[in-house]
């Protein structure tokens, strides 16, 4: 399947990891790969926003970056995110 996220053709995902519209569309054009990125991504914004993923705000902000980061160009990292030293 073509990626649109990384755009090349990857490996699809198994079954929707969201319900709904929007689940149908990931698996219609995100890969396996594009969605682990997409779950790295998410526990760094967890983590640098504080957020409590089951508070109705949070899940809201999440949902909005998860369509940021899989289906546009303009997914950032957190303000003041400061990648890991080694």
């Amino acid at each position: 399947m073509y990626c649109q996220k990384l755009k090349r053709e990857a490996e699809p995902l198994e079954k929707p990891p969201f319900p709904g519209e929007l689940g149908q569309r990931i698996i219609d054009n995100i890969s396996k790969e594009a969605w682990q990125m997409w779950l790295a991504q998410q526990t760094m914004i967890i983590n640098e926003n504080r957020l409590t993923p089951f508070e109705p705000e949070a899940r809201a902000l999440l949902k909005t970056e998860m369509e940021k980061f899989l289906f546009t160009d303009d997914a950032q990292a957190p303000e003041g995110y400061t990648p890991p030293t080694k």
